[in-house]
């Protein structure tokens, strides 16, 4: 499950970075990197 969660992330992340650098998309992109964030840090709580 934790491989899956930071699979999720690194996937979320990196459409983020492609929205921000082609696309003029303002609200969909910053949605896509708090929920990137969001998985990370529940990987980290429950690695705990």
């Amino acid at each position: 499950m934790r491989s899956l969660l930071y699979l999720i992330a690194v996937i979320l992340i990196i459409g983020w970075l492609l929205g921000v650098f082609y696309y003029s998309a303002t609200g969909l992109i910053h949605v896509l990197i708090v929920l990137a964030i969001v998985s990370l840090l529940l990987g980290v709580i429950r690695r705990a």
